[in-house]
């Protein structure tokens, strides 16, 4: 029995032992807000005292700096994403960018170039930063994830692990490193595609043990006809009981079925998922795809891949840890500059024909071979550059292949 308290809106549930007390409603998340970011606000508190204190000097020097992970190529290879939530941070700023392609991979160096009097982005390198990090951590994390499924479809089912609001960060960075889609619908709205995804243990629950076809039957009736009948079959009981069951219900409306057996009582997934293929085959149902989820990553992946058609990967994803970019001065009205265990100078970056990744001073010669990586992004504030996410993906596989990241 519930009731609701007068003048809170808030109900009260009178199972709960004790008395119950009206709570005032929230009205908000805890969410910085767009124009909070835009605005500089959402920043540490040392660039507030920063900026304060040129101020007050009279100081406000010309300065060029980078964003960086590591100074110098070491092979591990991480993937850039984020760029165009920086695009739109320094746009119509008095700033000139340099900056990598989203989806190229590097090893060290900078990324990025910002060259500006110092007061016009002081407050926003917090904001920066985190842009950077969060996606480009993500992005690396899926690419793993594509790699070690090259030929299989791979889809991110992570977003109930993150904060619903930068849902749509980690569904982009997982279609920039070429993942086949995801299941976050409002995601779907910001990057203007549909959201996969068939159905969960919820539903199977809700009609109850013993009743795996009406559920079955249901989705079938009420699912649009472009929606792939999916089954999930491991609720109840036994993984090939319940494929069998699925495969008699649906007939040739199945498309597939997905094991999504929790690790505490998958066993072998490996053997599972072959006696299901095998059983499929024996009933003559071979056409019938297998997938996967389940707390999967790049080692599930590969050991799996051969034996079934396609994944759901969420936490390998989500918990990936953010690609732990600096910002450092590393010149000041036009002398080179920078503090102890970071290289002073303006540099860039390049791509060698065979795949190596080369950093150097930008006012000396590059290899001889190389391709220079950082690239005009914003020009006097003005944004100077189109962001493709097919593209960035080509760009991202094709980098991978010529790196050969795993």
């Amino acid at each position: 029995m519930q009731s609701q308290s007068a003048g809170t809106g808030v109900r009260t549930d009178s199972l709960f032992d004790g008395p119950s007390e009206a709570v005032g409603m929230i009205d908000s998340f805890d969410v910085i807000s767009e124009d909070t970011v835009l605005s500089g606000r959402a920043t540490d508190a040392y660039f507030d005292r920063t900026v304060e204190a040129l101020e007050a000097a009279g100081r406000n020097p010309r300065v060029v700096a980078e964003v960086t992970a590591d100074q110098f190529p070491d092979g591990e290879f991480e993937v850039l994403a984020g760029v165009k939530d920086a695009a739109t941070l320094l746009e119509g700023r008095d700033l000139n960018v340099h900056a990598m392609r989203e989806g190229r991979l590097f090893d060290g160096g900078p990324v990025m170039r910002i060259e500006g009097a110092y007061r016009e982005f002081a407050r926003l390198e917090t904001s920066l930063l985190g842009l950077l990090s969060h996606a480009s951590g993500f992005a690396t994390a899926a690419l793993r994830a594509r790699r070690a499924a090259p030929d299989s479809n791979v889809l991110s089912f992570g977003a109930r692990h993150v904060h619903p609001s930068i849902a749509a960060v980690v569904e982009r960075a997982g279609v920039l490193a070429g993942l086949d889609g995801f299941s976050h619908v409002a995601a779907g709205d910001v990057l203007d595609r549909d959201a996969s995804g068939t159905m969960p243990h919820a539903l199977m629950l809700c009609f109850g043990r013993g009743n795996q076809e009406a559920a079955w039957r249901a989705f079938d009736d009420a699912a649009p006809a472009n929606v792939p009948r999916i089954a999930l079959c491991d609720t109840f009981t036994d993984e090939v009981d319940e494929v069998l069951r699925a495969v008699e219900t649906l007939g040739d409306d199945l498309d597939g079925v997905r094991l999504d057996t929790t690790g505490s009582r998958r066993g072998d997934f490996e053997h599972i998922v072959r006696e299901v293929q095998w059983a499929l085959d024996v009933h003559g149902h071979d056409d019938v795809d297998v997938f996967v989820s389940g707390g999967l990553g790049p080692e599930e992946l590969r050991a799996l891949r051969d034996v079934v058609d396609g994944f759901g990967v969420g936490s390998a994803i989500t918990d990936a840890d953010p690609v732990d970019f600096a910002l450092d001065i590393v010149a000041v009205d036009g002398d080179p500059i920078s503090k102890r265990g970071k290289l002073g100078g303006v540099k860039q970056a390049y791509r060698t024909s065979d795949g190596e990744h080369h950093v150097g001073l930008a006012n000396r010669p590059g290899p001889t071979d190389g391709a220079p990586l950082l690239k005009p992004l914003v020009d006097d504030g003005d944004v100077v550059r189109e962001f493709d996410l097919d593209d960035a993906t080509d760009r991202c596989l094709a980098d991978a292949r010529r790196v050969d990241f795993q």
